[in-house]
């Protein structure tokens, strides 16, 4: 396993990788896990310049090898979800029924609670029907992600 940690403008990620994938993309909460014993290795320096890019406006979309993990339906949704371009949502009915699963709009807000791979996969891009919705790393970071891209939005 290796690891390094990344200082974005919305906070620190870890960076994890199994040598052949990016396994994790996480928020580094001031009351969780430490980078202590980070060892970075290519996958982990690329996945932390792509960031740098997208959070510099210079990256619309990610080339990294990904372990999309979980139930076959948080997969389903996780490889629609990346199909949402930068600077676009959609909503999480609208994401279930891509995902294969129409009427499944609840059981993807749980899939998205459950995304490994933050801002990557842009659970962030994924609204509710009436607003802005939910988002496991805090509404204020979700807002910031969305102005970054350029999204309006109304809550």
């Amino acid at each position: 396993m290796f690891q390094q940690s990344f200082d974005s403008p919305v906070g620190r990620l870890m960076i994890r990788s199994n040598g052949l994938e990016i396994t994790e993309i996480s928020f580094l909460h001031e009351s969780g896990g430490t980078d202590g014993l980070a060892l970075p290795d290519a996958l982990t320096e690329l996945a932390a310049s792509q960031l740098e890019e997208y959070f510099s406006g210079k990256r619309k979309e990610f080339d990294l090898p990904l372990k999309i993990s979980g139930t076959a339906f948080q997969q389903a949704v996780y490889r629609a979800l990346i199909q949402v371009p930068f600077g676009q949502t959609t909503t999480y009915g609208l994401l279930a029924a891509q995902a294969g699963y129409p009427g499944a709009a609840r059981a993807v807000g749980t899939a998205m609670r459950n995304n490994r791979l933050v801002i990557v996969v842009p659970c962030h891009r994924v609204l509710a029907a009436g607003g802005l919705g939910g988002y496991s790393c805090g509404l204020e970071i979700k807002r910031r992600l969305l102005r970054l891209e350029g999204i309006a939005f109304t809550e």
